[in-house]
């Protein structure tokens, strides 16, 4: 299973319309080789970098496993999105205090359908995740406020 962006390559800069210095829409995200007996996606973008622990952005569940793309800020259709750490339910693009920050977006193909509320965070998807995920990956992007 593979995840990529066309916005920007793996360990490269995240551009800024993406992150709270531009627009802080969502990015693009191409997805392929999901196994055929997933049921569902689940994506986590989050940054282990920030000073006070690891800061949640976006947490989508319930994806199609059949698509391919997520187009620029949007979530796909009948997809749940999580509480983040920004307290809310959408996309949080990059907004780093200081110094270069790396940006996880982890894709997890699934067994199952998760049923969980919009209120739901990270560590409760992930306790339901849990012995349900086929296969994973990810792409890190950069980012530096100027």
């Amino acid at each position: 299973m593979e995840i990529t962006s066309p916005a920007f390559n793996n360990n490269e800069k995240i551009p800024s319309k993406y992150t709270c210095d531009g627009a802080g829409l969502s990015p693009p995200l191409k997805i392929s080789n999901v196994p055929q007996e997933a049921k569902s996606l689940v994506l986590i973008s989050d940054d282990p970098d920030a000073p006070m622990g690891t800061w949640v952005h976006w947490l989508v569940w319930n994806i199609d496993p059949k698509i391919f793309e997520i187009t620029e800020n949007n979530v796909p259709s009948d997809a749940v999105q999580g509480t983040t750490s920004f307290g809310n339910s959408v996309y949080g693009g990059p907004c780093p205090p200081s110094g270069v920050h790396r940006y996880f977006f982890k894709l997890y193909a699934l067994d199952t359908m998760l049923d969980l509320s919009s209120s739901t965070q990270k560590a409760d998807l992930e306790s339901a995740m849990e012995n349900h995920i086929l296969n994973r990956a990810e792409i890190i992007g950069l980012y530096q406020r100027q």
